[in-house]
């Protein structure tokens, strides 16, 4: 029975936590930003002896003038980017029709040699081409307009986001309070130790995650400044942003670059890129357990396994959760409520 209990404790949490990482995500970060606050919050109240509703509000304000002031300047820094990148865009037209021109006059100089297969091999070459641009204008076509139907959502979450740090730092005491009033009074010890380990975890999970993704900027814009290619704070935010997704990684950018710059004739940056792509997915493979390993307070081994799994059975949220759910467990167990061994006889 304490088996049956406790596995339907578990599954009634993945399901919590499930919900959580999607339709509750933006509490979810803003409960996060709360606890980065506290400290600061708590500040404010010792030395200016502000009650708590004035100095979490002080807190999230800061908060918030921070954030919007860094987006503000890295999205006129995209833009400005974005806008010379969109100025050489008739350069690289230019380079592809070069390409096709030369394919051209390779195959006249075949017809000059008497190939009869000539027309069949034109054509072909002519319809995959055709294909090419027209699954490469329609990718830009959804990504245009995915991006633009975005931005209203993305305004909402941030608006909702903000709001919930105001909220949740005003009551953050009362609603902890609330939640161990959830339980017995004998285990509200455990629960508060649970609470204390997942918290440090779920911390050094982000923590880990912010390294992994400034260890990949800065390999990414050290080696687009090498290779010389233009705009590299904009290239190397977007493979970062690309990199976070399990089912694209950094070879959706770099790997069609290169096969764009070899095509073009430009062999040496193509190398580049090809290298490049193999430095950070290297480095990732090599850095990410340990460091998340360290951050959360498992090993290397089963971060790596919740990882896969999570995103196996789940997707991208599965990323997240897998971790989450191998640390509660965990922490559960160390407070000795998940103590059970398996009896063969």
């Amino acid at each position: 029975m304490t088996t049956l209990k406790s596995v339907l404790v578990m599954a009634f949490g993945l399901l919590f936590l499930y919900l959580l990482f999607t339709v509750g995500a933006p509490f979810l970060l803003a409960l996060v930003a709360v606890m980065f606050l506290e400290p600061l919050t708590g500040f404010f109240m010792r030395r200016f002896k502000l009650r708590r509703l004035v100095a979490a509000s002080v807190s999230a304000t800061l908060f918030t003038v921070v954030l919007i002031g860094l987006m503000v300047l890295i999205g006129l820094k995209l833009v400005d980017e974005l806008l010379g990148f969109w100025d050489h865009v008739p350069h690289y037209l230019n380079n592809v029709n070069a390409y096709i021109q030369k394919g051209l006059d390779r195959a006249a100089a075949l017809n000059g040699q008497g190939d009869e297969n000539l027309p069949l091999k034109l054509e072909n070459w002519a319809s995959s081409l055709t294909s090419a641009l027209q699954s490469l204008a329609s990718s830009v076509s959804c990504l245009i307009y995915n991006f633009a139907k975005g931005i209203p959502n993305f305004f909402i979450v941030l608006i909702v986001f903000l709001c919930a740090v105001f909220l949740l730092g005003i009551s953050l005491p009362a609603m902890k309070a609330s939640f161990l009033s959830l339980f017995e009074e004998s285990s509200r010890l455990q629960v508060e130790h649970i609470m204390a380990n997942l918290r440090k975890s779920v911390f050094g999970f982000f923590r880990a995650q912010l390294l992994l993704s400034l260890l990949t900027y800065l390999l990414s814009f050290a080696g687009l400044l090498i290779i010389g290619v233009g705009y590299p704070l904009a290239v190397a935010l977007l493979i970062v942003a690309v990199d976070i997704l399990p089912i694209l990684g950094t070879g959706t950018v770099l790997v069609p670059w290169a096969a764009y710059s070899f095509m073009t004739g430009r062999v040496a940056t193509g190398v580049g890129l090809l290298l490049l792509f193999l430095v950070i997915t290297a480095a990732r493979r090599i850095v990410e357990p340990k460091v998340l390993g360290d951050a959360v307070g498992i090993g290397a081994l089963p971060a790596l396994v919740s990882l896969y799994v999570g995103y196996e059975l789940i997707g991208v949220v599965g990323v997240f959760l897998g971790p989450v759910a191998v640390i509660v467990y965990t922490a559960a167990r160390k407070v000795g409520l998940l103590h059970f061994k398996i009896k063969l006889q």
